[in-house]
Parts: C-alpha cells; sequence; structure tokens
C-alpha cells in the first residue's frame, strides 16, 4: 500500500470520526440562578360538641347521670381532639317554680375534663367523648326552687 493511500485512509478516517463524534457530542453552559415561590397553611374550624347523652329527673341525693355525646366537625380533613371540658354555664329556673333559689351550686360535675386523644373525621356526629357525670347536690335543706329547673352544660375542646 502506498504512502498516499495510507495518507489519504488515515484522513477519511479521521474526518469520519470527526463527523460521527461531532454529531453525538453538545455543549452546555451552566448558570447559577435563585427565584421565590409560597406554600399555603390551610386552617382549622372550631369542632363542635355534640352532647347525646340524654339527663332528666336529677333530684337530691339521686344518682349521678353520665354525659357523653359526639363532635361535629366541618373541616375537610380530621383534627385531634385532646380533651372535652364540661362546666355548668348556667341554671334556668322553671316558669312557675316554687319560690327559692336554684344555681350551679346545687349540682356537681365530677371527671368534667374528659379524655379522648383521638383524630376525629370530618363530619357530622362523628368521633366520641364521654366520662363526666352530673349529679343534684343534697344540700340538706329545702332546694323547692330547682324543681323543673334546666342545667345548661357548656363543653370546651382543647
Amino acid at each position: 500500500m502506498s504512502t498516499r493511500s495510507k495518507s489519504r485512509k488515515t484522513a477519511v478516517a479521521t474526518l469520519a470520526l470527526l463527523l460521527v463524534g461531532g454529531g453525538i457530542a453538545y455543549g452546555y453552559w451552566t448558570a447559577g440562578g435563585s427565584g421565590t415561590g409560597t406554600a399555603a397553611t390551610g386552617t382549622t374550624s372550631s369542632v363542635t360538641v355534640v352532647q347525646s347523652s340524654t339527663v332528666t329527673g336529677l333530684a337530691p341525693g339521686g344518682t349521678a347521670q353520665t354525659l357523653s355525646g359526639t363532635f361535629t366537625n366541618p373541616n375537610t380533613g380530621p383534627v385531634f381532639v385532646g380533651t372535652v371540658t364540661a362546666s355548668i354555664a348556667s341554671v334556668t329556673k322553671a316558669g312557675g317554680a316554687p319560690s327559692g333559689t336554684c344555681d350551679a351550686t346545687d349540682y356537681t360535675l365530677s371527671n368534667a375534663a374528659m379524655t379522648v386523644n383521638a383524630q376525629v373525621p370530618a363530619g357530622t356526629n362523628v368521633g366520641s367523648w364521654s366520662g363526666a357525670t352530673i349529679a343534684f347536690n343534697n344540700k340538706a335543706s329545702n332546694q323547692d326552687g330547682c324543681q323543673g329547673a334546666t342545667v345548661n352544660l357548656a363543653y370546651t375542646v382543647s
């Protein structure tokens, strides 16, 4: 093989490699940068405590009655409830009740802070709570003013 032929073949092979290699090679630039964005955190609406137990017939020396119920969670997802605490908000004396006073001191709440420690799903009448009791105190005096009275209970959630 002649030198010229060998040089020509080498030149053609080099050119072919450059064309093929150049066809798949690419270049790029790098650059730094920065930017901003946002993410919104949702809020929750208050959960409502719903008393489902019916308490009737409270009388001096009578048996304590259990308070229990569920929740109404208006949120789109579950919310955590740690405790439900019951309290006597007021006492409404019955119309036509005998004379005499009737107030929160005529009643006793026991175990007013009830542990729930649970996720309450979204919805109406979901989850549950119980454990507190209410009783009529026997003050060993005339309590006729409480006949037919309504004890208004308040519940808080934490």
